[in-house]
């Protein structure tokens, strides 16, 4: 496993950018799922 010293510049940022990405799909992810469970009470 690398280490953040053992990344480029490039790296760092990209590894940065994906991060955030993640943690806004997760979000989003969470969202869907409540929207879904509500969507579904609701047609029952």
């Amino acid at each position: 496993e690398h280490s953040w010293n053992n990344l480029s510049a490039d790296e760092r940022t990209e590894l940065l950018r994906l991060r955030k990405k993640n943690k806004e799909l997760r979000m989003l992810k969470e969202i869907l799922k409540k929207a879904c469970a509500l969507l579904l009470k609701e047609t029952k």
